[in-house]
């Protein structure tokens, strides 16, 4: 690994001599000129791939590499880590990284994931980001525009695991026909709802039911028992968009209308059907069928009440569902678990059992690097590792999960049926469709993602909401 970061320096190098402040390379890999529709689940059977070439193409001059300071921002705490197999495969790797390249003094700022949001948004304000960081799809092309991400286009080209890479989650991150990241972490669905398949039987239901009318029947009886019908929590204020609305939009709005406002060619959110989507998201959240806290709590609190057994289902996402998992080991609640998609709003009729999966980071770069070549060099080396097959390897093995790099032939047969059920699910047995936030701008999810929360409350209409977010929408693309 470290002779890999000498030969990216003296490739780095001579790139800086040659062709310094030019950036307008348009290459990019295969498949990006399109939305990704579907996160690509490795084949289910023995991990045995390796990257076609493991080195830089360049000899390095000698086995020493100059001394350089890296400053990097993420989210992968501790406790995020736990029972997280992206977190943990990311902090894993990461120190493996660390230990191969004592010339490099990595100083790490790891908060959790709500602060790191409002603290990597800041600093981009202040053009004071960080040497190497996770850049969210929302912010790509507004970064971008600014100068302060670097262009990674001809990086990621150069890479040593190019061919092994799912072209379609750079969509993301992509500007202007220019890549600004690699995805990292694994991709997972944000949007999953969990269940206790033995209280829903106990209720009346072989699976969890496909319509909302079945769950809004469902509730008086798990209301007499003391229990809420299931669990959610929007105390950030993203879950409800990330972990709801874009897999019910979906329903009601098709993939097509996704990508029009991603591409901004056309539709916009006061259409009939996205205010469908609201209005159905008001109802459903104003039947009694939540804890009544849903809007004050996080979704860290809210899977609690499924793990204690206050309520019969959660809806959250994959990094939910593994710390369910880790915490329900052992209980006949474990055993119990299952998962299903959305209920089928009534009068949906675009999309039926979809749940939104990708991934939602990239591995970015500051712009300002590239004046160092030695740190440039460093920074390039850690974004390959960290998204790498190194990383793949260990989730698939580990947790068998899915991220940027393929891995052939994951073996399902050493996990236990929980993992197998929700790699099925995630992967096999159900359509993907995009997640919000993954796109567009953050200022107009941040309009949204208030506003729905009061909508959410009873306390505005979907009309309004989906006239506000057009208003800081149209802002957006006038920029």
């Amino acid at each position: 690994m470290k002779k890999r970061i000498v030969g990216l320096l003296m490739v780095v190098t001579m790139t800086v001599l040659l062709f310094g402040g030019c950036g307008n390379n348009t290459t990019t890999p295969s498949g990006n000129d399109t939305a990704a529709t579907a996160t690509s689940a490795p084949a289910a059977t023995e991990a045995t791939a390796t990257p076609a070439a493991t080195e830089a193409t360049a000899t390095p001059a000698t086995d020493t590499a100059e001394a350089v300071t890296l400053d990097m921002m993420h989210f992968s705490t501790s406790e995020e880590s736990q029972g997280n197999g992206g977190s943990d495969g990311f902090r894993t790797v990461i120190a493996e990284w660390q230990a191969a390249n004592p010339n490099v003094t990595l100083n790490q700022n790891v908060l959790a994931n709500d602060e790191y949001k409002t603290q990597i948004a800041t600093l981009a304000g202040a053009n004071e980001l960080p040497d190497v960081f996770l850049l969210q799809g929302m912010n790509t092309k507004s970064w971008s525009s600014q100068g302060l991400i670097l262009d990674m286009t001809q990086i990621i080209a150069d890479s040593p695991y190019a061919s092994l890479y799912n072209d379609a989650l750079f969509y993301p991150f992509t500007a202007d026909g220019k890549i600004y990241g690699l995805p990292a972490l694994t991709g997972g669905t944000c949007t999953a709802v969990v269940y206790d398949s033995a209280a829903w039987a106990d209720a009346g239901y072989d699976t969890f039911p496909e319509t909302w009318e079945e769950v809004f029947a469902a509730s008086d009886y798990f209301a007499g028992l003391g229990m809420d019908t299931i669990a959610f929590g929007n105390g950030g204020q993203w879950q409800a968009n990330s972990c709801f609305l874009s897999t019910l939009g979906d329903r009601f709005t098709g993939a097509d209308w996704t990508k029009s406002i991603i591409e901004g060619t056309g539709a916009k959110f006061t259409d009939p059907e996205f205010v469908a989507a609201l209005q159905a998201t008001q109802d459903i959240f104003l039947s009694g069928i939540f804890n009544a806290d849903y809007n004050t709590v996080t979704n860290e609190t809210a899977r609690e009440y499924y793990i204690d057994g206050s309520a019969a289902a959660f809806i959250g996402g994959n990094w939910d569902v593994s710390y369910i998992q880790a915490s329900l080991a052992g209980t006949d609640l474990y055993n119990t678990t299952k998962f299903a998609v959305l209920p089928q709003p009534e009068g949906a009729t675009a999309s039926y059992n979809t749940q939104n999966i990708g991934l939602g980071y990239a591995v970015a770069i500051n712009a300002e690097v590239a004046n160092d070549p030695a740190k440039l060099a460093a920074a390039i080396d850690l974004a390959y590792t960290v998204t790498g097959t190194d990383f793949a390897e260990y989730v698939a093995s580990n947790y068998a999960l899915g991220g940027l790099t393929t891995v052939a032939n994951v073996d399902l047969s050493g996990f236990d049926q929980w993992t197998q059920d929700f790699y099925n699910w995630s992967y096999v047995d159900t359509t993907a469709c995009e997640i919000y936030d993954s796109y567009v701008d953050g200022s107009v999810w941040g309009t949204l993602n208030v506003d729905l929360q009061t909508m959410m409350n009873g306390d505005m209409t979907p009309e309004d909401v989906a006239q506000a977010t057009q208003d800081s929408y149209e802002a957006y693309l006038a920029q």
